[in-house]
């Protein structure tokens, strides 16, 4: 702005000149279309001088502020105005804070959830809960945006309002239960936080590497396919993965046959159901806090006869790249497809 000052400041200048000439040489007519000419010349030359100034200082500020301001409708369709890059936020979802943190905004958090964990950072930001957020340091702590999730507008709207009062943009994001769901919040985010360029990128390699793999699970022979039960919570209360989740499609995606492919979304079957559906493969994730998975699993009484039980053929992999809505789903498919087709994936 400084600049467009004084470029202004000139053509002003210029015009008093043309003036001034014109009155001092009113009597020399034969120098007043030449003194015209000169003075009209010196205010055109100002006048595109400033407009070159102008339009390089647009783009200059187009540069700057990444296109800022940005508006864009969150998870949960509420329209979110975002007036400048943000130099500051709070993730309370594990899932955002892995994508902020690829997006290399990672430095920019000043807040997370209890459960963000990856990467090691993540350690030594302040701790502002999970569900049960902690508004008094959130407001303390004064982001630019804060990333929640459904169930904060579900339950703490009154809390969402404090913060938007405070001038606190709040933006919900799930990350969905589809890989195309999970390049749509890794866009989103890229786009409230000026990291657009990189969250194509990401979605890019995701997508290139999911390709990969689905083009080499498609020649394996139909009789050659696997039936893959998934376990995310062990026995008694035994949960898995049906259709409409991440599991399910990454099973897909290698060519496998999901046991609980009738099911829909996360359930709960009991060990008497899961024996009938007789798989070949068993995959745990809940290595993180039971010491032997495989072991738990080959002592069951009852399943000496499962294919998966009689072979061996028990992996734990880790439950935070199979379920949870970030970049790293990509090394969740990847795992197991080495695990269930490790002659076709070295």
């Amino acid at each position: 702005m400084e600049n467009v000052l004084k470029k202004w400041g000139k053509v002003t200048a210029g015009l008093a000149m043309a003036a001034t000439l014109l009155t001092a040489c009113g009597n020399e007519e034969d120098n007043i279309g030449n003194e015209q000419n000169d003075g009209n010349n010196a205010v055109q030359n100002n006048a595109e001088e400033n407009a070159a100034g102008n339009e390089n200082a647009n783009e200059a500020g187009e540069g700057n502020d990444n296109g800022f301001p940005v508006t864009l409708t969150d998870s949960t369709g509420n329209e979110v105005t975002i007036d400048e890059e943000p130099e500051t936020l709070v993730s309370l979802l594990p899932s955002n804070t892995e994508i902020l943190f690829e997006l290399g905004a990672g430095d920019r958090l000043i807040g997370v959830s209890e459960y963000c964990n990856y990467p090691e950072e993540t350690a030594d930001i302040d701790n502002v809960g999970a569900q049960d957020m902690d508004p008094e340091l959130i407001l303390s702590l004064d982001p630019d945006i804060v990333f929640v999730q459904a169930y904060h507008e579900e339950n703490h709207s009154d809390i969402l309002n404090q913060y938007e009062e405070a001038g606190i943009d709040v933006i919900v994001v799930e990350g969905g239960n589809s890989f195309e769901e999970v390049y749509e919040t890794i866009q989103m985010i890229g786009e409230a936080t000026g990291t657009g360029d990189r969250a194509d990128e990401i979605v890019a390699d995701m997508e290139e590497r999911l390709e990969e793999i689905k083009e080499q699970a498609a020649d394996i022979p139909e009789e050659d396919q696997k039936k893959v039960w998934v376990e995310v919570a062990p026995s008694p209360d035994i949960f898995t993965t049906g259709q409409g989740t991440f599991m399910h499609e990454m099973l897909e995606s290698i060519n496998a046959v999901n046991a609980a492919e009738e099911e829909e979304g996360w359930v709960n079957l009991n060990e008497e159901e899961i024996v009938m559906l007789n798989p070949d493969v068993i995959i745990t994730t809940y290595g993180y806090y039971v010491d032997d998975p495989q072991q738990e699993v080959l002592s069951r009484d009852g399943w000496a006869e499962v294919p998966a039980v009689q072979n061996e053929r028990i992996h734990d992999v880790d439950n935070d790249t199979v379920t949870r809505p970030g970049p790293r789903l990509i090394e969740g498919v990847e795992t197991l497809a080495e695990l269930v087709y490790p002659d076709v994936f070295k």
